[in-house]
């Protein structure tokens, strides 16, 4: 499963992961159907301790930050050596940074990731990288969003898991990817199981009828109100899409 400072034997889909804790690794992602891929060879996970990678007699990573401030920050050299150490050939796989100043990570991204080699991911802490280690390296920067973490490791795993549940094999029904939230510009729309009523509450009438071009209008009308309601980004961008496409049938 997770091989520690070691390349594991290239598998279909390869994350590295350099971190301060590879102890956080598999975590949940040893679990459920990204656990189940793992151990039967879908995608493979190493995990990198950066502090494997320091020159220094006590192991230490970070120095203080240059121009005085709070913190310390990860030095270039130590990460610069670890991320070598990860892809010692370039195998097409993107170095990725967690930073909270990073780009939103998207489901459009994320497939774009699964449909790859896999990735190297860098686990930030303390006040961040050096800046040059990001420059020399070419690194990605992608955040999940407008909030501080502790460190990348959570970030990873969200990511990892993000992509490996879209790897051939992994998931069991093929429909269930293509119907979720963000894959068509939408939030997912409301499901419902027995019993037919809960609490008072009653399946929407239109869900047993049996008619599945009714239940397929429903779904879609109930994701694009959704989505107008929660995420006005979102629909603001759906809704452009959708007027290009209309002017391009048009012409």
């Amino acid at each position: 499963m997770t091989a520690r400072g070691k390349t594991p034997p290239r598998k279909e889909w390869l994350a590295s992961v350099l971190t301060l804790y590879p102890e956080m690794f598999p975590g949940s992602l040893g679990l459920s159907l990204a656990g189940k891929a793992l151990e039967s060879g879908i995608w493979g996970l190493q995990a990198l301790d950066m502090r494997d990678f320091s020159s220094h007699k006590h192991r230490s990573v970070d120095d203080t930050p240059s121009g005085g401030g709070p913190g310390m920050v990860l030095r270039p050299d130590v990460v610069a050596t670890a991320l070598d150490a990860a892809m010692p050939e370039d195998d097409g796989r993107p170095m990725i940074y967690l930073s909270p100043r990073g780009a939103p990570l998207t489901q459009k991204r994320v497939a774009d990731l699964a449909a790859g080699p896999g990735a190297v991911l860098l686990c930030g802490r303390f006040e961040g990288v050096d800046e040059r280690v990001i420059e020399a390296r070419g690194l990605e920067e992608v955040s999940l969003g407008d909030f501080v973490l502790s460190g990348g490791e959570p970030a990873a795993i969200s990511l990892l898991d993000a992509c490996v549940r879209l790897l051939p094999g992994v998931m069991g029904a093929e429909a269930s990817g293509s119907e979720e939230s963000f894959e068509n510009g939408l939030l997912e729309y409301p499901h419902y199981t027995r019993p037919q009523v809960w609490e008072g509450r009653e399946i929407p009438k239109v869900l047993t009828s049996g008619h599945h071009g009714k239940v397929a209008a429903w779904r879609k009308k109930q994701a694009e109100e959704i989505t107008r309601e929660r995420r006005p980004d979102l629909w603001s961008t759906y809704r452009g899409d959708k007027q290009k496409d209309q002017s391009n049938e048009s012409d």
